[in-house]
């Protein structure tokens, strides 16, 4: 009788979670407008990404040299940043000091399904903040004419493209750790110097001018992006709505420009915009012990009878950085075309860019950084600020399960729930049926991940009992 009442428990419990365990929530700080009320400390955001005074963006961007690099041509950008203390507190705007912002940026590709990181920066290292109204009222604080100046609370401080784009402000990401927002308080001079013949070019965000090509690139979607870090945002725990995105147009034959359009699209980073040109994208977020990741996953059928799985893993906020990325896999399903992609560094940042391994064995697709932390400190582990891409062919359909992203700098690893392949609901073995054999698998796979961790929550227990129960038949 105690039997039959748990597994009806089991079922009642798995039918709800069934119905809505996988329905997403807002969470505070991941989107929207600028509210002031729901910070507490200082809480620096970018307010919007364009060339801006008072209330006003405009649309123009910072167009550098074009260089050629491993036989590429190459062109360098900068985009125009106005940011905005939503806190409660004046944020510390200290010259030379660790107490000023660094402003990282980014672009993006969005284009058949798939979005991509096509460039990558160094970080603007902010001085002075006017005392503007771009996202509130202002109460102004100490001003650009004081050696301690502060970004007053409602208060806005624009920055133009050009001046982004000034390479004597520009500094190495490896500097900061994201997830405290500290760094040295260095300044140009310890920095390597400008190499011969890339005069605006090193340290701006650099994009190949054939990921660019309008001839090229037809339908698709651009997007820049920019963050502000700073340790005071960080420790008041306000460090994730520091990422803002807006689209930008290409145009041209052989040199190209772009062009801001639309609206800033506050507190979020860029590869919330892919499930805004692909609504069948699934975006999903997975907190480490020192920051956050964000997991887009978008499943399309192939003409073939097979699913293509499009994966883009970005590591918002985490110093300890990805060392590896799995997704489980039935055993019954077959796995072809297997593919990664990075973003390249440049101007001097010290990491490596070997391509990460992938296999697919033991239950799991898995890419892998070809060293670990303790082997090589700036092997190709997926850094903060980035963007990697993973993908692959499957006779499987997607089911709700869950994604593992391994750590580099400590041994740990976090879960992801997102769409992998998987059968019926509760079919491990894909037999068609929900069954005895199913079941078997269940208790074999007791208390680890994989694919019988059907709530996606990184460990097989009595939830996904109750689930499987529910699917019987």
């Amino acid at each position: 009788m105690k039997a039959r009442v748990l597994l009806g428990t089991l079922a009642a419990t798995g039918a709800a979670l069934g119905i809505g365990q996988f329905t997403a929530t807002a969470v505070p700080g991941e989107g929207g407008t600028a509210d002031s009320s729901a910070s507490t400390g200082p809480d620096v955001i970018v307010g919007a990404i364009g060339d801006g005074s008072g209330t006003t963006v405009g649309t123009s961007t910072y167009k550098g040299a074009t260089v050629t690099v491993n036989g590429a041509a190459t062109t360098a950008y900068a985009f125009g940043t106005v940011s905005c203390n939503i806190g409660s507190v004046p944020l510390r705007w200290w010259q030379n000091t660790p107490f000023h912002p660094v402003i990282p940026e980014n672009a993006y590709r969005i284009l058949n399904g798939r979005i991509e990181q096509i460039g990558v920066g160094w970080m603007k290292h902010g001085f002075c903040a006017l005392q503007e109204s771009l996202c509130a009222t202002c109460v102004p604080d100490a001003g650009c004419g004081s050696s301690q100046s502060q970004l007053g609370v409602g208060c806005s401080d624009p920055y133009t493209a050009s001046l982004n784009g000034s390479q004597s402000n520009l500094g190495p990401r490896y500097e900061v750790n994201v997830s405290t927002g500290v760094y040295p308080a260095t300044g140009s001079t310890i920095w390597p110097s400008v190499p011969a013949g890339q005069t605006n070019f090193a340290r701006l965000v650099q994009i190949k001018n054939s990921d660019l090509n309008p001839a090229s690139n037809a339908g698709a979607v651009y997007v820049a992006e920019a963050m502000y870090v700073h340790p005071d945002d960080a420790q008041a725990g306000n460090n994730t709505n520091n990422a803002s995105y807006r689209t930008f147009t290409v145009s041209g034959t052989t040199s190209f420009a772009l062009t801001l359009t639309g609206s800033t699209m506050q507190t979020k980073p860029a590869i919330y915009h892919w499930a805004v040109v692909n609504p069948s994208v699934q975006i999903s977020t997975a907190d480490a012990a020192d920051g956050r990741y964000v997991l887009g996953c978008n499943v399309t059928a192939n003409a073939n009878g097979t699913y293509h799985y499009e994966y883009a893993v970005y590591n918002y906020t985490s110093d300890s950085a990805g060392a590896s990325f799995s997704v489980p896999v039935p055993a019954a399903a077959v796995v072809t075309n297997a593919t990664f992609k990075d973003i390249a560094y440049h101007s001097g940042e010290p990491f490596d860019g070997t391509d990460w391994t992938v296999t697919t064995t033991g239950g799991q697709v898995k890419w892998q950084c070809t060293q670990t932390y303790a082997q090589n400190a700036n092997a190709n582990a997926l850094r903060w600020g980035t963007l990697y891409n993973f993908a692959f062919d499957c006779t499987v359909p997607a089911n709700t399960g869950a994604a593992t992203i391994g750590l580099f700098k400590v041994s740990s690893s976090v879960n992801v729930v997102t769409k992998v392949p998987s059968c019926k609901m509760g079919d491990v073995d894909c037999n068609g049926h929900v069954d005895g054999g199913d079941l078997g698998l269940l208790f074999s796979n007791w208390g680890q991940p994989g694919v019988t961790d059907l709530d996606g929550n990184g460990i097989t227990n009595g939830v996904d009992l109750g689930i499987m129960i529910a699917q019987w038949g």
